[in-house]
């Protein structure tokens, strides 16, 4: 089983480096060797490239993209067309979520077939999550209260940033999505998985803030808003699942 980690970055010079390295060092921890990491840098204008390079060179299994487009979005569909294994997916390049969960996904995809998705959540009963901002926590807490008032979501959580899933499933979810490129993309992702009857498993995890965080409250809020009637509209109304 090949293990595909997409790590979509934006000006990311404080962080791309500590990251990566964090990840193959687990990897190398726990003994699996059969994966690959994707870089995929989506706009940056730092130093996130000469960096991203050096690490290529380090690390033979790690590769970087860029594309000329910003947003998670664009960056997740372009990593799942370039990945090679059998399971694919995404993590935050600040590893806000412990990454012994890394470890514990291979382990649940090996030993359950019928998981087809896990989506990682801070929310979960058994989640423990740190540091996270008052306003931080409203907004989450007030866009999911949106998304399963007018959308129907079943999951605890929609944007950990820990989302891993089969590869025929991942392909065949992007086929089906908008070509929204940035954060929502990932929310429209799950809930068609979910429309779908996905074997999905809401995974509780242990997750910390990140203060060095480049999200742009207001415009993602507003964003979301949009993209929540869109998908009603869709879902209800066209019925296009």
């Amino acid at each position: 089983m090949m293990l595909t980690i997409i790590f979509p970055v934006l000006n990311e010079r404080l962080r791309l480096e500590k990251g990566i390295t964090r990840t193959v060092e687990y990897l190398d921890r726990i003994g699996f060797s059969d994966y690959e990491i994707l870089i995929v840098d989506n706009g940056s204008e730092d130093e996130t490239p000469q960096i991203a390079d050096k690490l290529c060179r380090r690390y033979s299994r790690v590769k970087y993209e860029r594309i000329p487009v910003r947003g998670v979005g664009a960056a997740f569909r372009r990593g799942v067309k370039l990945s090679h294994g059998d399971i694919v997916g995404y993590m935050d390049i600040d590893l806000s979520t412990n990454i012994k969960h890394l470890g514990e996904a291979i382990e649940i995809f090996k030993e359950r077939p019928e998981i087809a998705y896990i989506n990682g959540s801070r929310f979960a009963k058994a989640s423990d999550t740190r540091g996270r901002k008052w306003y931080r926590k409203i907004t989450s807490q007030g866009l999911l209260i949106l998304l399963k008032v007018f959308l129907g979501m079943k999951s605890t959580d929609a944007i950990c940033g820990f989302t891993f899933v089969r590869k025929k499933t991942a392909v065949s979810l992007i086929k089906g999505c908008s070509r929204d490129n940035g954060w929502f993309y990932m929310i429209e992702f799950l809930l068609r998985a979910e429309k779908r009857g996905v074997r999905i498993l809401d995974y509780p995890v242990e997750w910390e803030e990140d203060y060095n965080t480049t999200v742009k409250l207001f415009r993602t809020i507003f964003n979301y808003l949009k993209q929540i009637a869109r998908l009603f509209w869709e879902f209800n109304i066209r019925k296009n699942i």
